[in-house]
């Protein structure tokens, strides 16, 4: 790990996955300049990832004339963040990279130096693992079915070992069954190595896909859709309470959600700050709930089944690495309560397909005017209908949140769990809110079966919002007088591919309703 160096986020994230499981950290600091905040975050990256070992090389010393106190002065200056850490050992050295002086062979230059080289310490580095290591799990990666008389479940254990005849267990299900042939590169085998890649064979046929994991009946793995998590932040956009992303944990993907940032850690002191998001380059520790239970290991016990990586749903872009720490014990205790009455049933008795249509656009761009209008014509024939408007909500139960990316965000999804709750109670809802993000919109549609929500673009070019602005919000935001206004100060991302996209320039509101009372006739009228 290269501390003065660009990439550091791509480390971080290649040891999260588990790509790499070396238990030697190398932090490299330059003897010409003071200990910067990099150097300190990536010892605390090295301590969030369990490493064992620290060498610190203070590089470029010949800059320095060899000067033992130099070296001296960043070792004092390094040495109570180590203490703080808690790593089994740690290194100092003193070298020159560019003349080879205490890489490969001692230097004549450091009379004063009696630590090991480079090469030397990597050498020695004890890279045995863990007892916590020693049971035996594997995440399945691929299903191999080359024909109807062989089955077998491939993958690359993440410690321990096992052998045929061994009792197995499979999360999820909880079905156990014993191992009838372990096949490996060509050959087979009675007795597996330790993270060694593999294809497990069972005695009984079972419904094991991508993402299950496989351990000895004795110690299997967990579940839960619930973790508290230690993350770091490899976004330039900040990670919020309330967003939701995809998650690979082991070769398992979900969504989740990230419940509450419960701190940040400050990365010179340690200290725990208070943080409603999470910047570059950002440790925070956290909540995630995921969309269903996934099977893990807590990150101390097996690091590759309990590391995970965050990604964003809309660009593909990692933006977080993170380490399971523990299953939240409420995902114990909240189950889900089976209801008789679903909502089809009281649309049947509504008459009416329930759905939710969701308006989105700038401010002044006519949302909520069309709502209205389409609502009173809905009423009118006969619908049960409800409106949740952007002006409106934040007077309730959302008057707690401001016009900050994470109050927006987690505004959006509770208006989000209103909706759901009142189409499943058979009614025609209609949302009007700015909803200003994607990524928000696009958890939002999550929330409903497909054809249960509309998403309804109301394009209107913020030159002629800003030439309505019935409530002079534009020209207030023009002046300075409020801040993190949509299409001002803060941006909108609008839908890529809406159901319905209005543009309110070219044609009446009034020509808007009858074009969806026809629409909504012909494809969600149901029983009218």
């Amino acid at each position: 790990m290269v501390a003065d160096a660009p990439g550091h986020e791509q480390y971080a994230r290649n040891m999260a996955t588990g790509a790499s499981t070396s238990e030697l950290a190398v932090l490299v600091v330059n003897a010409g300049k003071v200990l910067r905040a990099p150097t300190h975050r990536h010892a605390r990256i090295v301590a969030l990832l369990g490493i064992r070992h620290l060498a610190m090389v203070v590089n470029k010393m010949d800059l320095v004339d060899w000067d033992e106190e130099v070296f001296a002065q960043i070792v004092r200056e390094f040495r109570p963040l180590v203490e703080e850490l808690m790593v089994e050992s740690f290194q100092p050295l003193a070298v020159s990279a560019l003349s080879d002086d205490n890489i490969t062979e001692p230097s004549p230059a450091t009379p004063w130096y009696s630590g090991p080289t480079l090469l030397s310490c990597l050498e020695d580095v004890d890279v045995t693992p863990g007892a916590s290591e020693l049971k035996f799990p594997m995440a399945v990666q691929y299903v191999n079915r080359p024909n109807h008389e062989f089955r077998g479940y491939c993958g690359r254990i993440a410690s321990g070992k096992m052998k045929v005849g061994d009792r197995m267990r499979v999360t999820p299900g909880g079905i156990e069954t014993s191992i009838r042939s372990i096949v490996a590169w060509q050959a087979k085998l009675s007795t597996t190595s330790a993270r060694g890649s593999i294809t497990l064979c069972f005695q009984d046929e079972l419904d094991v896909t991508r993402g299950s994991v496989i351990a000895l009946a004795t110690d299997p793995a967990g579940m839960s859709d619930q973790f508290g998590a230690r993350l770091l932040c490899l976004s330039e956009h900040p990670l919020v309470s309330g967003r939701s992303y995809l998650i690979n944990l082991h070769t398992c993907q979900a969504v989740p959600m990230i419940k509450a940032i419960k701190h940040q850690v400050d990365v010179k002191t340690g200290n725990h700050l208070t943080a409603r998001s999470l910047g570059m380059n950002g440790i925070g520790v956290l909540n995630l709930s995921t969309d269903r239970p996934v099977p893990f290991e807590q990150y101390d016990r097996c690091r590759r089944l309990g590391s995970f990586i965050l990604v964003d749903r809309l660009t593909n872009q990692t933006v977080g690495a993170g380490m399971v720490d523990f299953s939240l014990r409420r995902a114990a205790n909240i189950h889900w309560e089976a209801e008789d009455i679903d909502n089809s049933t009281r649309a049947r008795k509504e008459l009416q397909k329930p759905v939710c249509l969701w308006f989105t656009g700038l401010s002044a761009s006519g949302k909520s005017t069309i709502a209205n209008l389409l609502e009173k014509q809905l009423f009118t024939g006969g619908k049960h209908t409800c409106m949740l408007d952007g002006d409106n909500v934040p007077h309730g139960f959302n008057r707690d949140l401001g016009f900050s990316e994470t109050d927006r965000v987690e505004n959006i999804r509770r208006v989000t769990e209103v909706a759901r709750l009142l189409v499943d109670a058979g009614l025609m809802v209609l949302v009007s809110f700015i909803s200003p993000y994607r990524a928000e919109r696009e958890l939002a549609r999550a929330r409903f079966e497909p054809d249960e929500f509309i998403e309804v673009f109301v394009d209107t070019p913020i030159e002629e919002c800003e030439r309505r602005d019935p409530k002079g919000l534009y020209a207030k935001a023009r002046r300075g007088e409020s801040v993190n206004f949509t299409g001002i100060d803060s941006s909108y991302e609008p839908p890529v591919s809406p159901e319905i996209r209005l543009d309110t320039v070219n044609e009446s509101v009034h020509q808007y309703v009858d074009r969806f009372l026809d629409a909504l006739e012909y494809g969600l009228g149901g029983n009218s």
